[in-house]
């Protein structure tokens, strides 16, 4: 028979503030992030007194969001320690992931297995439509390559071709004003 997993039960849940500032100041720019979960990995180790110690991902994005030069100053955290002594932090307010169990899977799987000839009848349906669809798409790529060619074949013809007929132009008529008196 299958061996059952042993969940582990929450035996400690607490919330820290934890300062991060003082100890990345003492590293270059370049290793600041880092520091702050060596930090921050330090103090969950002091208050929880366990060495098993895991960081959550939301905590993790929280700390490396800024870049590698610039970490927060301070991290709300939520630190949860079951009874077989492993830690983990994640950051305070962040969604809560449940382990993926074996019999939800089963439990799809099963769901997919049982169709109705309704169902069947339904995907059939959606199969065919979904062939035209595709045909009809290949058919408007082909009239369109073929729009292309045509606009292609244009472009190359003769330039006089494609001008305009000239327009009539009307004379300009030229205003003479009268001259100015010659003196004598």
């Amino acid at each position: 028979m299958a061996d059952k997993k042993e969940t582990s039960k929450i035996v400690l849940e607490r919330t820290y503030v934890v300062p991060l500032r003082m100890q990345t100041l003492k590293v270059p720019f370049y290793r600041k992030a880092k520091k702050a979960i060596l930090t921050l990995k330090q103090f969950i180790i002091k208050h929880m007194k366990s060495e098993d110690v895991s960081i959550g991902k939301y905590l993790n994005m929280k700390i490396w969001e800024n870049g590698m030069q610039n970490p927060p100053s301070k991290v709300k955290i939520t630190v949860t320690k079951d009874d077989k002594g492993k830690v983990v932090a994640e950051l305070f307010g962040a969604p809560k992931e449940e382990p993926k169990t074996e019999k939800k899977k089963a439990a799809k799987e099963e769901e997919k297995k049982e169709k109705t000839p309704e169902q069947k009848s339904a995907e059939k349906l959606e199969s065919k439509v979904e062939e035209k669809k595709e045909e009809k798409a290949v058919e408007a790529k082909k009239i369109e390559k073929e729009e292309i060619k045509e606009m292609q074949k244009e472009s190359h013809e003769h330039p006089a071709k494609k001008h305009a007929p000239k327009q009539v132009t009307k004379k300009k008529e030229v205003e003479h004003h009268p001259s100015a008196p010659k003196h004598v």
